[in-house]
């Protein structure tokens, strides 16, 4: 009886948060090993559709990076990395749509769907709801920077009760243009903005941001972000990801967290729990 007792006290912890959430729209990006490992995967599967019912408009910006590399060695294609970002010809944006929108947009549309969330999949192309320009002059070839996000275009899927599932390819303002390959922690920060998002989760393989003595860091705002990129204790791959929620929360998104994706449940844990497990960036 006791444990059934201690299942009943997680759910009335949980109240107060879902009620202070329902009707949000919090942004999600999806990628590291939640995207890769099948436990993982269904874990996934499970906290969207319980978001979803408790009136919470889950959006999913997703990336892949890794499948986009697989593919281009299996197919002898060169590939180059300026600063860590993927310089972008016209032959890889080939390979970098098949991938993102032709395989795992559609696998995790399809996932969500057998799961019971009404999800649907769409790239900045369709509608042109992302547009973006070359990044630094076309150093980095057909990777972008976006410009613009036409926010009505997921307001009006998020009205008709569909979870967006967004792939980061953005559309050029050109009559033909193949379009751009975007950072993902970008592109959800950009559409978080845009949408007026409450929060928005990256979803990483780290447990969150790390002090020098590898702690965690529960909570940042925008002056000790800056200082520990400052002073090198965020570095590497980190940094992108902190610029991401930076700008998210500079343009009105309330919360950005970063937590670790290879954990179950850990997006529920994060927004459900007092606690929480990851590290939470406000200004």
């Amino acid at each position: 009886m006791q444990a059934k007792i201690d299942k009943v006290k997680t759910l009335l912890e949980a109240l107060p948060f879902i009620k202070a959430f329902n009707k949000e729209i919090v942004v999600i990006k999806y990628g590291g090993s939640a995207q890769t490992d099948p436990k993982l995967i269904e874990s996934f599967a499970q906290d969207i559709l319980l978001l979803y019912l408790v009136g919470i408009k889950p959006v999913i910006v997703h990336g892949g990076g890794k499948k986009i590399t697989d593919m281009l060695d299996r197919l002898n294609i060169e590939t180059e990395f300026i600063d860590g970002q993927r310089v972008t010809t016209p032959e890889v944006m080939r390979i970098v749509e098949m991938i993102l929108s032709g395989e795992i947009n559609s696998s995790i549309v399809s996932l969500l769907n057998a799961h019971s969330a009404k999800a649907i999949g769409v790239s900045g192309k369709d509608a042109h709801f992302i547009l973006a320009e070359p990044k630094e002059h076309a150093k980095w070839g057909l990777t972008g920077t976006i410009t613009e996000v036409k926010a009505e275009v997921i307001h009006n899927l998020i009205n008709e009760k569909f979870v967006p599932v967004i792939a980061p390819i953005a559309a050029g303002k050109e009559m033909g243009h193949p379009g751009y390959n975007i950072n993902a922690d970008l592109a959800a920060s950009q559409v978080a903005k845009a949408i007026g998002a409450n929060k928005i989760i990256f979803l990483t393989d780290t447990p969150g941001v790390l002090d020098a003595n590898k702690k965690l860091l529960s909570a940042l705002n925008k002056k000790e972000v800056e200082a520990l990129k400052k002073d090198g204790t965020i570095n590497g791959g980190m940094v992108p990801k902190v610029d991401a929620c930076l700008e998210a929360i500079e343009g009105g998104v309330s919360k950005a967290h970063i937590i670790d994706g290879r954990l179950e449940h850990s997006m529920l844990l994060e927004l459900f729990t007092s606690e929480g497990i990851g590290t939470q960036i406000t200004l």
